[in-house]
């Protein structure tokens, strides 16, 4: 179901409670991957003497997506950003709750490994990658056990003889669980035929291989990616996971991984080159369009900033292709109905 935004500025204009004149500013909340790159387009809008400039928060795409659907009213956020598509389950969430939504997707964005330009350049493939971090391992009998490497060089010789030490997101994280699925459990388990029997004879699905250690191997520091990175500057012997717009910005200092042959560059992540990747998405609530200000123009704005020559380029989202960029355009202005078809 498409809706143009005039129509539903009419629908919505009655549909909050007379509490909604309390708040005259957008206000999102999500990813921290995305926040940076929401702040910019809210700092834009802003400029613009007709709107306030919008409150933009972190604290992971689990509280962007679940934030945007605990439901209708000004004491709930109007846009939820996630670096994570949202699930069947989550979108049931929000329809119990009666919000409808819009799925807008901005832009692109590749999960680095990175460490200290004073420590060793880790070069991996994703198969050692996981068996670093991932919670269980096969063992010679073919049995899922605790994962016993303690070093990098146990698991593969021409891997730096330090012990494994990484700092992360959280289970709220949407960084996290793009990084589970993309390395864990489709760049490792099942790629590896011992690995999918050993899941097989314990009853236990691909899935399983998302659990990361926690046995001190990775260390979860919260949604805040700045300070992983200053983890990484004060620590040459650690490594951090994060989006790449915090490497591009510290370069300076930190250095990410190449990951089967290629490393985390802006070109190789825009060409599909880099096989750790995701989108990043918007996720707009349809009952506070034409009752809060700006939410349109918000929209819009993403379309000044997102192309290879703007501000958001700049600063290390990957860019849309052209002729999604114009899928994605057209989606703000219709701001079609997200329905659970869509997510499968």
């Amino acid at each position: 179901m498409r809706l143009p935004v005039s129509a539903l500025m009419l629908l919505t204009a009655t549909a909050l409670p007379l509490s909604a004149n309390a708040r005259d500013y957008i206000s999102i909340a999500g990813s921290s991957t995305v926040l940076p790159f929401a702040t910019i387009v809210a700092e834009e809008l802003g400029n613009n003497p007709s709107f306030k400039t919008p409150i933009v928060e972190s604290g992971g795409s689990s509280v962007g997506k679940k934030g945007v659907c605990d439901g209708v009213g000004t004491e709930f956020i109007d846009i939820g950003n996630a670096s994570s598509r949202m699930k069947v389950g989550e979108l049931e969430y929000c329809n119990n709750n009666g919000v409808k939504l819009t799925e807008i997707k901005v832009g692109y964005d590749g999960i680095v490994v990175a460490g200290s330009k004073k420590g060793t350049l880790l070069d991996i493939s994703t198969e050692d990658l996981a068996r670093a971090l991932i919670a269980k391992v096969p063992n010679a009998a073919g049995e899922l056990v605790p994962n016993p490497y303690k070093t990098w060089a146990e698991i593969n010789p021409d891997l730096p003889d330090l012990p494994i030490r990484v700092y992360g997101p959280p289970t709220t994280s949407g960084t996290r669980a793009s990084y589970a699925e993309l390395v864990n459990e489709k760049g490792y388990c099942k790629k590896d035929a011992a690995v999918m029997a050993a899941l097989k004879a314990a009853g236990q699905k691909a899935k399983t291989c998302r659990a990361m250690r926690t046995d001190g191997a990775y260390i979860e520091a919260g949604e805040q990616d700045n300070l992983i990175v200053q983890k990484l500057q004060e620590d040459p012997t650690a490594y951090g996971i994060f989006g790449f717009s915090y490497l591009d910005q510290n370069a300076d200092s930190i250095q990410g991984a190449v990951i089967n042959g290629s490393e985390p560059s802006f070109d190789n992540i825009a060409d599909g080159n880099y096989d750790v990747s995701r989108a990043l998405y918007l996720y707009v609530k349809h009952q506070h369009v034409g009752v809060i200000p700006g939410l349109p123009e918000y929209l819009r704005e993403w379309t000044k900033h997102w192309d290879e020559d703007g501000v958001l380029s700049d600063a290390g989202m990957i860019p849309l292709p052209d002729d999604e960029r114009a899928a994605v355009k057209a989606a703000m202005k219709e701001l079609p109905l997200l329905t659970a078809d869509m997510l499968n």
